[in-house]
């Protein structure tokens, strides 16, 4: 056993609970055994799948806190409450906008697709004497399959665009200002849809099946995947997330001997990095990953959240959070609402029962002041396109939020890796594209640049020994850090190209199989 101890920011990271009246008491959760998280949540309210007669309906309320009582709002709620009730069938799964925190979508079993804006003043008097409960309505309905849909997923960069997931296998993009058809479907799947997950930019998505298949889609090109490898071996509730600027996704599943599992996968042809048995028990486990390079999973049935860290392409485990409480579901808040004066670095909700938890992830600091290393910037709450602009092909890197000051920025790190996608309609590109030939060369050319860095960095330090020289040494030092960094965002960029043409040059050669096929038709 080696007694080095690997260095990181995040190995003492402990999850807090309030106090029992912070949560929320006589939650009346749904029993619908679609696998879902029950519970979604934006930087102002909670969303909950509710157990209602007479068709569909959710819970919204206000967001708790780990380290204070919600106000307006009792800790045990009253037995009727105000819902969001225009489903007539059971709600299976609900999303936040992430660029409004009071709209929110629903999905349900009757084949619909809801969105609901939700008033302040919706929350004012409740529990007071003569207080009447007065149910949400929502602003748009869209008419989405003739089959249940089982998820719904915002757009994480362009405004009001929308995807669902229906029993017809099929996933499907809206333009929620043009509810009429949908303006990208994307076929294929044999199964299900278990789950699916955006890149940071939203061009791409990702998907599980029931059918065992992890699939990758141009969002905006629709019909069939543009990558399709094996997953988990197991049919049971496979999870995937996409991890944050890293070419990685990450995906929780069963194997056929229904152990649980825990897989990498790179993102350019979809290869397995790495997969982790976790144990054998039978809960869903459930991933959620932050920016700060750490993977939370969370277990249904389980009491515990155990993370990971990303680092050299490696997962480290950090630590678990224990309870005695299993949870039915879990959610995570966006990180723009986190409390960073306390190095509140991640937070939890967490459904035990008829009971909500929020669960606060805190590094233990003794300094009161904003701690910069341990909070990169958050995605921003301002949409980067228009919906219009989105289906058009224009491509924007996400906007970024500094937590200390709340200034934006805009994501250098993919801002010129994302102007190949959108010219990919065009057929010049395609002319150009005989890059399958290059594309298998810049992966071994592009890993190249960080080598030399890091041999050279050693060089200045015998040179800088002496004590005259110290000054010299730490600028030396600080340029080749500088240089490293840009290195290593060009090897980036170099791979985010090389991935994006591979996507170009995949889905042109469907289009073509399609169009040979139905000319052998004729």
């Amino acid at each position: 056993m080696s007694r080095f101890v690997r260095p990181s920011k995040y190995r003492h990271v402990f999850g807090q609970t309030g106090k029992k009246e912070y949560g929320i008491e006589n939650v009346k959760v749904s029993n619908s055994a679609w696998d879902t998280n029950l519970i979604a949540a934006s930087g102002r309210y909670i969303s909950i799948n509710w157990n209602a007669s007479g068709g569909g309906a959710f819970a919204i309320l206000p967001l708790p806190s780990p380290f204070h009582a919600t106000s307006n709002l009792p800790y045990k709620l009253p037995d009727i409450i105000p819902l969001a009730r225009s489903h007539t069938a059971p709600v299976l799964d609900t999303d936040w906008s992430p660029h409004n925190d009071a709209i929110v979508a629903s999905a349900g079993e009757d084949g619909k697709a809801m969105i609901w804006k939700v008033e302040p003043s919706s929350f004012e008097g409740w529990g007071e004497e003569g207080w009447e409960p007065r149910d949400f309505d929502p602003v748009l309905r869209i008419d989405v399959s003739p089959r249940k849909i089982g998820q719904v997923l915002f757009h994480p960069t362009a405004d009001n665009v929308l995807a669902t997931a229906s029993g017809e296998h099929t996933v499907k993009l809206w333009d929620l200002a043009n509810p009429e058809s949908a303006k990208s479907v994307l076929t294929g799947h044999g199964d299900s849809i278990q789950s699916m997950a955006f890149n940071p930019a939203g061009t791409v998505l990702v998907t599980t099946s029931r059918d065992r298949k992890l699939r990758m889609f141009d969002a905006r090109a629709g019909n069939e995947a543009v990558r399709v490898t094996d997953g988990h071996g197991g049919i049971k509730g496979a999870r995937v997330v996409w991890m944050g600027e890293n070419n990685n996704i990450a995906t929780t599943g069963f194997s056929r001997m229904s152990d649980r599992q825990l897989s990498v996968w790179e993102t350019g042809g979809l290869g397995n990095i790495k997969t982790i048995t976790i144990d054998q028990s039978s809960g869903i486990m459930m991933p959620f990953w932050s920016d700060n390079n750490i993977l939370f999973l969370a277990g249904k049935g389980d009491g515990n959240i155990r993370y990971y860290e990303w680092e050299s392409e490696q997962l480290f485990p950090l630590a678990e959070h224990k309870s005695n409480e299993p949870q039915r579901g879990m959610c995570f808040l966006p990180r723009r609402a986190l409390n960073v004066f306390d190095c509140e670095i991640a937070r939890a909700y967490k459904i035990s029962g008829s009971y909500i938890e929020p669960i606060a992830f805190i590094v233990p600091r003794k300094s009161d002041s904003f701690q910069s290393d341990i909070f990169p910037p958050a995605p921003s709450s301002e949409p980067t396109l228009s919906a219009a602009e989105f289906f058009s092909g224009k491509t924007a890197p996400p906007k970024l939020v500094n937590l200390e000051n709340g200034s934006t920025t805009t994501s250098s790190q993919s801002a010129s890796s994302l102007s190949t996608p959108a010219a990919a309609p065009t057929p010049t590109k395609t002319a150009s594209a005989p890059a399958p030939a290059p594309i298998s060369p810049p992966s071994p050319v592009a890993a190249k640049p960080p080598s030399p860095v890091i041999t050279k960095a050693p060089e200045p330090q015998p040179v800088a020994v002496t004590p005259s020289r110290t000054q010299s040494q730490s600028a030396d030092t600080g340029a080749l850090e500088d240089e490293n960094a840009r290195l290593e965002s060009e090897l980036r960029e170099a791979r985010e190209k090389i991935r994006n043409l591979e996507l170009q040059v995949e889905s042109i050669r469907a289009n073509a199989r399609k169009a040979a096929q139905a000319l052998l038709d004729e």
